[in-house]
């Protein structure tokens, strides 16, 4: 058997939509749209688009594979599929926390080949903060991931100002922080504090409006910060996140996640 055959298959996308398929032109038509959360600069080469097409329409594996095969500019397209999926759609712990340690070091990689590629720090503290959620925050922190988190959304902050998705992931781990070591440790020991979260989200949301999952980390981040007191702030969020209408697969996932925490609520 071989090596690749016996790679276990991915978990399918539940929510497959013709609409998410952006065939030959539409998806260059539909670019500043579709990344309109990670800015990330429309592809001249078509084995990347290709790679791209897959993401947005749910192939999770497919669009992994094909962004690995067209090389280092494909890189962004397979790393951003694979964090999806592993954020929404493995259910194996170990293989989640795997997808993103994989992810780590193609971004590692792509940071010393294309240093201003913004989307190669983004993505690494994407998956470096969903791995520290995977084996716990706090753990994380005293391991030292915390600064390679905040320096690599920082440097993504750096070349792109305007990166919404960096601003919320910016002011998910402030939230993080303040929550796990108290507000005092927070702010002299990482530099993170109740104020500059609430900041980078509400920057978030200036620049995409009706963003799902800027909604959904914000009403998370609010939880963490102020419990109870600011619980209908987070209800609301969620609301309007759930309401949402999802262009491609990612965004989705996120109304489906918004729709499933209001009831559980």
């Amino acid at each position: 058997m071989s090596h690749t055959s016996a790679k276990r298959a991915w978990n399918k996308f539940p929510h497959a939509d013709k609409s998410f398929v952006y065939a030959g032109a539409a998806l260059k038509k539909n670019w500043e749209r579709l990344h309109r959360g990670d800015r990330e600069p429309f592809p001249v080469d078509s084995a990347v688009q290709e790679a791209w097409r897959l993401y947005h329409q749910g192939e999770f594996q497919a669009a992994c594979e094909a962004g690995l095969a067209a090389g280092l500019d494909g890189y962004t397209a397979a790393n951003k599929a694979a964090m999806i999926y592993a954020t929404y759609l493995e259910d194996n712990d170990r293989r989640k926390l795997e997808l993103f340690e994989a992810i780590s070091a193609r971004s590692d990689e792509l940071q010393r080949a294309q240093p201003k590629n913004v989307n190669g720090h983004y993505f690494q503290a994407y998956a470096l903060g969903r791995y520290s959620q995977g084996i716990s925050v706090l753990k994380a922190l005293t391991d030292g991931l915390g600064g390679r988190i905040k320096s690599a959304l920082e440097a993504t902050l750096r070349l792109d100002p305007k990166h919404a998705e960096a601003h919320v992931a910016l002011g998910a781990y402030h939230a993080e922080v303040v929550d796990k070591m108290g507000a005092m440790v927070a702010r002299l020991t990482y530099g993170a504090s109740r104020e500059v979260a609430i900041k980078h989200f509400d920057t978030a949301l200036k620049l995409v409006p009706d963003s799902a999952i800027a909604r959904i980390e914000y009403a998370n981040a609010l939880v963490l910060l102020f419990g109870d007191k600011r619980m209908d702030d987070a209800v609301d969020l969620y609301e309007k996140a759930a309401a949402a209408a999802p262009v491609e697969a990612m965004e989705k996932l996120d109304v489906e996640l918004a729709k499933s925490e209001l009831e559980e609520e």
